[in-house]
């Protein structure tokens, strides 16, 4: 992991810039993870493996120049099990609501992709996929429970949260023209077991995934019920037949707002 010092810089400059290492650390042997942005400290943190410090020295030089202030060496396993306690409850009287909001994506035609582009570039284009999910997982509070290899699925305590984050990817993939991703939200009470979810949430949510049309986002019936009171807009549901489910689902095309 490396620090740099970065006064006034803005989440956008920061995220062209890592951008700009994806692209070339295959050439170095680097492989870029993540970034995190403390704008208080006005410092730049970026979690990558390497073979060694001069590498990552070498794709931050050659990609945009900003070289790091320190490279501390970090086990992989001592981060994974730092980056899965995001929240400790202040005390025994917090209680997490069961209910949660399921949501799944997919990286349209990424088969073809890796197919027309071969795997070196492909890996970029889907790192910068990953980077856009992420990034709006944070800004919208939602956890990432697993990587799909096209896609992810993540969870939302709040419908509100859930349905902002797939309008905000929505746009941001809509101004691209090399990607295309579908988006799935179910809702209701999944088992938690060894940081993964089990359910009919999870199940319907990513069976509505699979029939949405590239760049749209299909929602189940409690999921329009709830987004309706929060003031989002959606299209008119239409029965779709779920792999899997023998009655047809009624499912609703999120369409905007809100957005605040």
């Amino acid at each position: 992991m490396d620090r740099h010092d970065v006064p006034e810089v803005t989440q956008e400059q920061v995220a062209e810039a890592h951008l700009s290492d994806v692209r070339i650390a295959g050439d170095y042997g680097v492989q870029f993870f993540s970034y995190w942005l403390d704008a208080d400290a006005a410092s730049v943190f970026c979690l990558a493996r390497a073979p060694d410090a001069e590498a990552m020295i070498t794709v931050h030089r050659e990609s945009h120049g900003l070289m790091p202030a320190e490279i501390i060496e970090v086990s992989e396993n001592d981060v994974i099990q730092f980056l899965g306690f995001v929240h400790e409850p202040a005390d025994a009287s917090e209680v997490t609501n069961p209910f949660r909001m399921i949501v799944f994506s997919d990286l349209v035609g990424s088969t073809e992709l890796l197919h027309d582009l071969g795997q070196s570039e492909f890996m970029v284009r889907l790192t910068e996929h990953d980077l856009i999910l992420r990034t709006a997982l944070v800004r919208f509070h939602g956890r990432e429970v697993k990587h799909t290899g096209d896609g992810i699925m993540a969870s939302f305590e709040d419908v509100g949260n859930a349905l902002n984050w797939a309008l905000n990817v929505r746009h941001t993939f809509g101004r691209r023209t090399d990607m295309q991703i579908r988006l799935g939200l179910a809702a209701g009470e999944p088992v938690d077991h060894n940081q993964d979810i089990f359910g009919a949430a999870v199940t319907q949510a990513s069976r509505i995934c699979d029939v949405a049309d590239p760049g749209h986002i299909l929602v189940s019936d409690v999921v329009y019920d709830l987004g309706v009171h929060g003031g989002f807009d959606f299209g008119e549901g239409t029965g779709r037949t779920l792999k899997g489910f023998k009655e047809p689902a009624l499912v609703y095309e999120l369409l905007g707002s809100p957005q605040r």
